[in-house]
């Protein structure tokens, strides 16, 4: 698929034909058997229809304020149902459907030794002058974002360093460090050794090659912290945690001191970056409060050559949806991602599915900080899948089903 360039077409692709089977399976096929039947939706999974199905509303209200016309907003509604359609869609196949996550564990790491036995390939080529870009997919035709979804790329050379930096099957570098932290949380649940040992192995490689500084802080954090979470009912975990805040609480000093010259050379790292992304920031709340505070402006908008044209509240899911759709759109997501986040986490002790579900919802959320979550669901979508198998109810949730 990469090849090809079709990865951004088989996402939306496989995300409507689950979409049509479930509603196959709830409304039009009433005399299945009862081990056939798909499972009830939860509240969780309720709260992703309702916020992405109001995405949609926002958009058209955007549109008519703005006064866009038939065409623009035609065109919009097609990227909600290729972008922001998909969390829910996915969500909801991961609940209804009987998906087995080790399927997707063991898929997970097949693709990691793939990605091993290529990695020579993409690790030379800067260095033996083979092009950054092979070529763009003529499938580029049926409309996207920009061509680098489409396009074959070996790897990128860093603006003014020079420095080579791989995104491998992503639009972008710092993409496929997100995706790689979705397959390394996937490969650590992979029950064989082998199979896990590279799983393990290719998503941290990628991560690493993708010199993304938010993929080096999410492999630091999101798993540990699921695991600490989904172990909060035990005694072991609060005897242990006692003395670390007591710690904290003699030096925090010292450690706020130590996290602000970590936070600078964190985005000194990338300087320019960090300029151009704040700038963007600016840009998307000043307009946003001034312009279109609740539905948006309806589309993206490109920026001043100040931050080398990019979208207005583009690299932040919040920005972006306050500037494209208000602060009800900003809601429509927020609420969601909390209530899935409290009800993951309330499960996660009892379920290694809700415990799985919560680690990849808490990778998106760090993530949506400096990605637009919407533009990359056809790369993380398994992770979709596994949050809505993490939120389907259990028999001791029965209050929960709908």
């Amino acid at each position: 698929m990469w090849l090809i360039g079709g990865l951004y077409i088989a996402g939306p692709v496989i995300a409507w034909i689950l979409a049509l089977h479930v509603a196959w399976r709830y409304y039009l096929a009433p005399g299945l058997p009862e081990h056939q039947k798909p499972h009830k939706a939860g509240l969780g999974v309720w709260t992703w229809i309702a916020g992405m199905a109001l995405l949609l509303v926002t958009l058209w209200v955007g549109h008519i304020n703005f006064d866009l016309g038939l065409g623009a907003t035609i065109k919009s509604s097609i990227g909600w149902a290729k972008g922001w359609a998909l969390l829910a869609i996915f969500i909801i196949a991961g609940a209804a459907l009987d998906v087995r996550p080790a399927v997707i564990y063991r898929a997970i790491c097949k693709l990691g030794a793939q990605t091993l036995v290529l990695l020579p390939i993409f690790l030379i080529a800067p260095f033996v002058g083979l092009p950054e870009t092979l070529y763009v997919s003529p499938l580029k035709i049926v409309g996207g974002p920009g061509p680098e979804y489409f396009a074959t790329t070996l790897y990128t050379l860093e603006p003014g360093a020079g420095i080579p930096r791989w995104q491998f099957f992503a639009p972008w570098s710092p993409a496929a460090g997100m995706v790689a932290l979705v397959y390394i949380i996937c490969a650590i649940e992979e029950q064989e050794l082998k199979w896990k040992v590279i799983g393990i192995s290719a998503g941290l490689i990628v991560a690493l090659l993708s010199q993304s500084r938010l993929a080096l802080v999410a492999i630091a954090v999101i798993w540990p912290m699921a695991f600490a979470i989904s172990r909060m009912n035990k005694p072991v975990i609060w005897f242990l945690a006692a003395p670390v805040l007591l710690f904290i609480g003699f030096f925090s000093v010292n450690i706020v001191q130590t996290a602000g010259e970590v936070r600078s050379n964190f985005e000194g790292a990338r300087a320019d970056s960090t300029r151009v992304r704040a700038t963007l920031g600016r840009i998307a709340v000043d307009r946003w409060q001034e312009e279109a505070p609740w539905f948006g402006h309806g589309i993206v908008e490109k920026g001043p050559h100040l931050v080398e044209y990019m979208v207005i509240g583009s690299h932040h899911s919040w920005y972006g949806l306050l500037f494209v759709k208000g602060i009800i759109g900003l809601l429509a997501l927020a609420i969601p991602m909390m209530v899935s986040l409290f009800l993951l986490a309330k499960r996660a002790y009892r379920y290694p599915e809700a415990r799985v579900g919560l680690s990849l919802l808490l990778l998106l959320f760090l993530y949506s900080f400096g990605e637009n979550l919407e533009i990359l669901a056809y790369l993380y979508w398994p992770a979709l899948i596994l949050i809505g198998n993490g939120l389907r109810p259990r028999p001791t949730d029965v209050s929960e089903a709908a």
